[in-house]
């Protein structure tokens, strides 16, 4: 293993680990008496009973309309099913909180644990469709006849066989889909619910109580350590691999029939209607109010170049720093590799809010010129979203074998150019994939934008977050409009490779 590509991978853990080690420096800081005092109070038992009742309620809810959608799309005959495959991908493309900001529009009386739900589910059941449609696609179909054979039905082969070879996908999903959960914010804002996330955004801005702040953080970093743990107890050892070169053809689809197609289809449009047709209709009505006046150029470019500037730089400095993460993982196998990769996965899944809060602690204690910087912005997101483009670099680098290196240098070329000419061009479509993935979630990034930008930013999300605040939702509906443009193409981007992971 090359030294520095060790070095640089281990300094890239040690920078991930700062937030959690900033909630536990700060936890033993505080005090026991301090702590309980601020712990064990009615206002925390509330926020963990919302918090808890949404993850409880929402997570089956999304499992069940995302497993349900990906079985109709992938494996029936519904009318359409290519098309609907594509549509049912397209709500990732709304951030929360603009969906949030479109039902409170339509229906302002619209809150509580009811109006999480609703706007949580629609905003977040294509986390558990896309891995369960492409794991559906390539699963052998010789199993399910072998039960139909046996004299199973199609209930007890949908259940018994099918859903178990799910089990990594639905997992997934739902973890995914809590994680997102723990750490939203403006989308709870809207409907005034309060959540962890919430209280502890609050309490930064209205008194920078620190102290209260950590602590919330503090229950937030457990709750996300407790929801990976459960992940990995869910996801088991089982192996889900075939023996064998297994069967070389698709199942054939389910013939739905006059009684179940009128149904299905009502099904998938109502999804995508609620899901992507109100926030998109909801923003042009704001638009088409607004008129004209609504479109302040000069504000708009800036927001536009501003958050392509994060966007593209983000993207950018986050594949740099997965890179040898990603090498290791694939090319040195072992425990070293699994610590690497493990640690990378637990910081990343902290809340946008903690790691923040982390940032700007240790900008304004140690290096106070760093606070409020660019560069700090651009740190946290790489944090945020180095997983995404550490999966991507993985399985780019899995298709790039070290064998082919070793042939181009056996054939005169140096290692720096066999790497550069073989590797790197074998590994630049998923490199690319997970650069527009992280540039997805930076654009729809949110409360560490909030806390961490200089004076003065007006990212998108930030302009649309100020407008709406103020209840100006004509003025804000340019800028959801924008961020939905440039989502889409990376949520198709998104979709295309869970395909072309599944071999399709």
């Amino acid at each position: 293993m090359p030294l520095p590509l060790a070095a640089a991978a281990l300094a890239v853990v040690a920078a991930s680990l700062l937030p959690l080690g900033y909630v536990i420096v700060q936890s033993i800081d505080t005090g026991w008496d301090t702590a309980s005092a601020l712990l064990f109070r009615p206002r925390v038992r509330e926020l963990l009973g919302n918090t808890v009742l949404l993850v409880v309620v929402t997570v089956p809810i999304c499992l069940v309309v995302g497993v349900a959608a990906a079985w109709f799309v992938g494996r029936t005959g519904v009318v359409g099913a290519k098309v609907w495959a594509v549509l049912l991908a397209a709500p990732l493309a709304v951030p929360a909180f603009v969906n949030s900001y479109s039902w409170v529009t339509a229906i302002p009386s619209l809150g509580g644990l009811f109006g999480g739900v609703l706007i949580s589910t629609l905003s977040y059941f294509p986390l558990v469709y896309i891995p369960t449609f492409a794991t559906l696609r390539r699963l052998d179909p010789a199993v399910e006849e072998s039960a139909r054979a046996l004299g199973a039905g199609s209930w007890a082969v949908f259940f018994r066989v099918v859903v178990p070879q799910l089990r990594l996908a639905i997992a997934g999903g739902a973890l995914l889909v809590s994680l997102h959960l723990l750490a939203e914010y403006g989308a709870f804002v809207f409907i005034r619910f309060d959540t962890f996330t919430t209280a502890i955004f609050e309490q930064y801005q209205s008194t920078f109580n620190g102290t209260a702040a950590t602590m919330l953080a503090g229950v937030l970093v457990l709750l996300c350590l407790t929801l990976l743990v459960i992940e990995s107890v869910v996801r088991g050892s089982a192996r889900y691999a075939r023996i064998g070169s297994g069967a070389a053809r698709r199942a054939v689809p389910v013939e739905l029939g006059w009684r179940y197609s009128p149904p299905v289809l009502v099904f998938l449009a109502g999804l995508i209607a609620l899901s992507v047709g109100v926030p998109v209709i909801s923003v042009l009505r704001w638009l088409v109010i607004g008129g004209s006046a609504v479109w302040k150029w000069d504000s708009v470019w800036a927001a536009v170049a501003q958050t392509l500037v994060f966007g593209i730089v983000g993207a950018v400095v986050t594949c740099v720093l997965a890179f040898p993460i990603a090498w290791i993982s694939i090319r040195h196998r072992g425990h070293f590799s699994r610590f690497l990769e493990g640690t990378t996965y637990i910081s990343s899944a902290l809340p946008g809010i903690v790691v923040a809060l982390a940032f700007v602690t240790v900008t304004i204690r140690y290096v106070h010129p760093l606070y409020q910087t660019v560069s700090v912005v651009i740190a946290a997101y790489a944090l945020l979203f180095l997983p995404r483009a550490l999966v991507n670099l993985r399985a780019g680098l899995a298709q790039a074998p070290v064998g082919l290196e070793e042939a181009a240098q056996s054939l005169g070329v140096s290692p720096w150019a066999a790497f550069f000419r073989v590797t790197l061009r074998l590994a630049a479509p998923a490199t690319a994939a997970g650069g527009a993935l992280v540039f997805l979630g930076i654009v729809n990034e949110l409360t560490a934008t909030l806390l961490l930008a200089p004076t003065g930013t007006r990212t998108l999300s930030m302009q649309f977050w100020s407008l709406s605040s103020e209840i100006d939702y004509a003025g804000a509906a340019p800028y959801a409009l924008i961020m939905i443009v440039l989502s889409l193409p990376m949520t198709y981007v998104l979709f295309s490779q869970s395909k072309k992971v599944a071999g399709l």
